[in-house]
């Protein structure tokens, strides 16, 4: 099964953006409490216009219910590659991306971040750090690891589309109102700027 960095999120369905901002104030003073007991939630994201556009990196994910055999038995194939070969970073990233596919985000941050000890500039590893801290609505986190993509690559379209869909998760309607005009007016044949107009035309 081949792996690819498009966006970062899940596509989610569109929905009233004022009922997000209601529950996005709700979400992260859950994210505060995870973050002082270092908790990561599996929870997924509510389905909104915010979020469209924003990608798991990591597709496309059998259900929690139905992990293949084939995926057990490649991820055990890698973990013991990986033991003999620990400077492996391809192999480390496709048993990260596995362990994310089969529900397990939290057993792959390491991974990810030993790739990082590598390579600090290894911005398709920050994009996938990004997704499952927002993901489990650590968005402190999330937009910690999307500064850094954007410190490496300031022009990069999609961290800064997705500065604006943690801003407006975080309950920050205006930070995100300003993040996607200043995209919309930089970039304004791209298909995020599309994607951030209508966004915008949800933010209350």
């Amino acid at each position: 099964m081949k792996f690819r960095v498009i966006y970062i999120y899940i596509i989610f369905v569109v929905i009233a953006i004022s009922l997000l901002i209601i529950v996005s104030k709700s979400s992260n003073n859950q994210s505060t409490r995870n973050e002082t007991t270092g908790e990561i939630s599996n929870k997924q994201m509510p389905a909104d216009e915010i979020h469209k556009g924003l990608q798991n990196p990591v597709t496309p994910p059998p259900s929690k219910e139905n992990v293949s055999e084939s995926y057990k038995q490649e991820i055990m194939s890698l973990k013991n590659g990986i033991e003999k070969n620990p400077n492996d970073t391809a192999a480390l990233k496709r048993y990260a991306d596995l362990l994310v596919a089969s529900h397990k985000p939290e057993e792959s941050i390491p991974l990810y971040e030993r790739i990082l000890k590598k390579n600090t500039k290894r911005t398709d590893i920050l994009f996938s750090l990004s997704f499952i801290y927002f993901n489990s609505r650590n968005f402190n986190k999330a937009e910690e690891e999307t500064k850094k993509i954007l410190s490496i690559d300031k022009n990069n379209i999609q961290a800064q589309y997705n500065m604006g869909a943690i801003e407006a998760s975080s309950g920050n309607a205006n930070e995100a109102r300003l993040i996607w005009t200043k995209l919309i007016k930089e970039f304004p044949n791209s298909e995020l700027a599309v994607m951030a107009r209508e966004s915008l035309s949800k933010l209350k």
